[in-house]
């Protein structure tokens, strides 16, 4: 057999699984444990109970922006790892990257 038995894929996971349970089961007695009572797993936040958020986010602000980034880090993986002898690909998604970012900056 060649390698390390141990480090083969399935035999590493179930061993990092272990670790992470029993790191879980003995650090749980080291947990602050509360009283049973009724209001114990109700929502809490910022000090108010049972609060009703009626806010809702517009994100169309946000799209252009993510989408910029989204065309440049492809770009950007793409021309990095484009072997040399290939250039036509890279070139082609140059282009239509170039075109995408006209059309989110477009006036």
């Amino acid at each position: 057999m060649e390698g390390n038995f141990l480090l083969a894929p399935p035999i590493a996971f179930l061993l990092l699984l272990l670790i992470c349970v029993s790191g879980l089961y003995f650090s749980s007695s080291l947990s602050a444990h509360g009283k049973d009572t009724k209001r114990k797993f109700e929502a809490y936040a910022c000090g108010q109970r049972n609060v009703v958020h009626n806010v809702s986010p517009d994100y169309s602000q946000f799209f252009p922006y993510a989408f910029f980034f989204t065309i440049m880090h492809v770009l950007t993986l793409i021309i990095a790892t484009a072997p040399v002898e290939a250039l036509t690909l890279p070139l082609l998604y140059v282009v239509v990257g170039i075109l995408a970012l006209l059309i989110i900056f477009r006036g």
